[in-house]
């Protein structure tokens, strides 16, 4: 029990929650007259954008490397894994292009 709850996941986690508390006072506040300093709302596209596409990279790198390691597993019935893998990760792909327009539109 002690384990799972000091894992390297729940305290990522745990330090994400804690920065978006930390930082909602200066998300929320509203630019000075001058136009001195940036405000982190302008940073949250870049930022989904940039987790949208760690997110499919690692999910297309997974597919990839399990079907390879199964069509070496079984050579006979590669095709339909080669055909089961490239409709995942056009699939994959779809998502992400739609994720990517709704994270880059204001």
């Amino acid at each position: 029990m002690i384990r799972s709850i000091f894992s390297a996941r729940t305290l990522s986690v745990l330090a994400a929650v804690a920065l978006t508390f930390v930082f909602a006072d200066f998300a929320s506040a509203q630019e000075s007259a001058a136009g001195v300093g940036r405000s982190l709302i302008e940073l949250t596209a870049p930022f989904s954008v940039a987790m949208v596409v760690i997110g499919a990279a690692y999910g297309i790198s997974k597919l990839a490397a399990s079907a390879y390691e199964s069509m070496a597993r079984q050579p006979e019935v590669s095709g339909s894994i080669q055909t089961a893998m490239i409709i995942a990760a056009a699939l994959i792909e779809g998502f992400t292009f739609y994720a990517l327009f709704i994270c880059s539109t204001k």
